[in-house]
C-alpha cells in the first residue's frame, strides 16, 4: 500500500468539510452537480434494526474459551464466507487507548481548514488530508474529507502528513495501532482455523510485521440532498484486514454492505469493531472468505467519523491461493504481483468488485 500510495496520488478536490457548512447554512448554495451521485430508491435498503438479516457479531473472548470455542469458530468461518464482515466484541483492545485516538481525532477535525491543511495531501501521493481515487477532473465525487496516514513499520512514516495538534496525536495512533496490530494477528490465526487451514498460523507469516496504515473518514451531514450524496462509493478492500472504529456517533448509521443484491445497514454494536476481509485475503483463502462490497452514506443533519485500520501483506510478493487453503480444491484465482494489483486498484476509481473478479479463474 504504502508504495502504490506514494507512486499514484489523487487529484484535488475541494474540502467537502468546508463545502457542506456553506451548503447546510440556509443560503443559496447548492450541492454541485459533481456530488450527485445516487439515485434515491433505486436498490433496495434492508434497515439495520431488522436483527433477521444483521451482520454476525463475533465474541472474541467466546473464540478462545475452550467450552464455547469450537461454536464461535463455526459463526466465525460462515461469517468470513456469507458476508465478508463481522463485528467483534470483547476484543481486548482498552478503553483508554481507543478513547484517546477518538478524542485526538476529534480535535484535528474541529481546527480551522488552514490548520488542517498542513497535513494536506501531495501531488503523487495519498497520505495526508484530502481525498483518495480522484482520477479524473470530471468524476463523480465523494462527500466526505480523509486523512491517510502509514503507520507500520514506524520507519515508513511520512511525518510530513501527521498532525501536530494535538501534540499528543502521534503518541495516541502509535498506542491504537499497536494494539489492533496485536488483535489483527490474532484474528488472522482464528480465521484460518475456523476454515480448517493448517497450520493456522499460515496468514501470519504473510501479514506479521508487514505494512498498516490508518484512514480517518470524516463524512459531513447534507441537508440538501442526503439522499443523492454518498459518503464512499461502493468498493471493496485492497489489502488482507480491515478493522473499523465508529467514533461516539454510534446513533448515525452510515455503513452498508451488499450482499444477495441488496443493501444492508449496519448498526454498529457499542465498543466493537467492524472487521471485513479484503480483496488479498479472498485470493490467498481460494475463496473462503469474501470481500464484499460495501460503501457509505450520509446523513441530512449529523456528521459521521470513522477510523480504518488496514492490513497488507508484503509490498513485493505474488498474491495468489496459499496451498494451505486449496487442498485438492482448484484454484480459483490467477496469482498476481501484489505490487501491481494495489497500483491498479488505486490508479481507478471506487467500482465495486471488478478489480478482484479480473483474477478469477474460469471453473
Amino acid at each position: 500500500m504504502a508504495d502504490a500510495a506514494r507512486e499514484i496520488g489523487s487529484l484535488p478536490v475541494a474540502n467537502v468539510q468546508a463545502l457542506a457548512e456553506t451548503c447546510n447554512n440556509g443560503g443559496h448554495v447548492q450541492v454541485p452537480q459533481r456530488y450527485l451521485t445516487k439515485d434515491p430508491g433505486s436498490e433496495e435498503v434492508v434497515a439495520a434494526d431488522d436483527s433477521s438479516h444483521a451482520i454476525p457479531v463475533i465474541d472474541l473472548q467466546k473464540l478462545l474459551e475452550s467450552q464455547s470455542s469450537e461454536e464461535e469458530c463455526a459463526k466465525l468461518a460462515s461469517a468470513c464466507l456469507n458476508w465478508g464482515f463481522f463485528q467483534l466484541i470483547n476484543h481486548g483492545v482498552p478503553d483508554k487507548v481507543i478513547g484517546n485516538l477518538k478524542n485526538d481525532i476529534a480535535e484535528f477535525l474541529k481546527q480551522p481548514l488552514d490548520a488542517k491543511k498542513e497535513c494536506s495531501q501531495h501531488a503523487g501521493s495519498l497520505e495526508g488530508y484530502g481525498q483518495a481515487f480522484v482520477v479524473s477532473e470530471d468524476q463523480k465525487l465523494d462527500w466526505a474529507d480523509m486523512l491517510y496516514l502509514q503507520v507500520h513499520p514506524s520507519e515508513s512514516r511520512d511525518m510530513r502528513f501527521w498532525p501536530t495538534r494535538p501534540a499528543s496525536f502521534g503518541h495516541s495512533v502509535d498506542a491504537y495501532a499497536s494494539e489492533t496490530r496485536e488483535l489483527a494477528y490474532r484474528l488472522l490465526e482464528l480465521m484460518a482455523k475456523a476454515v480448517g487451514a493448517e497450520p493456522p498460523a499460515v496468514l501470519l507469516g504473510v501479514f506479521q510485521g508487514q505494512p498498516q496504515g490508518m484512514r480517518v473518514n470524516y463524512y459531513p451531514p447534507c441537508r440538501q440532498a442526503a439522499d443523492r450524496v454518498l459518503g464512499l462509493s461502493p468498493h471493496t478492500d485492497a489489502g488482507g484486514l480491515t478493522l473499523l472504529l465508529q467514533m461516539d456517533n454510534a446513533a448515525v448509521d452510515g455503513l452498508q454492505i451488499k450482499k444477495d443484491g441488496k443493501w444492508f445497514s449496519v448498526n454498529v454494536v457499542d465498543g466493537a469493531f467492524v472487521v471485513n476481509v479484503g480483496d488479498a485475503l479472498e485470493i490467498m483463502s481460494n475463496g473462503k472468505f469474501t470481500s464484499v462490497e460495501h460503501r457509505a452514506v450520509i446523513h441530512p443533519a449529523k456528521e459521521r467519523i470513522s477510523a480504518a485500520m488496514f492490513f497488507y501483506p508484503c509490498p513485493h510478493m505474488m498474491v495468489g491461493p496459499l496451498p494451505e487453503f486449496v487442498k485438492g480444491d482448484k484454484e480459483r484465482y490467477g496469482s498476481t504481483s501484489y505490487e501491481d494489483f494495489m497500483k491498479h486498484y488505486f490508479a481507478t476509481k471506487l467500482d465495486g468488485r471488478k478489480h478482484l473478479e479480473r483474477l478469477k479463474l474460469e471453473q
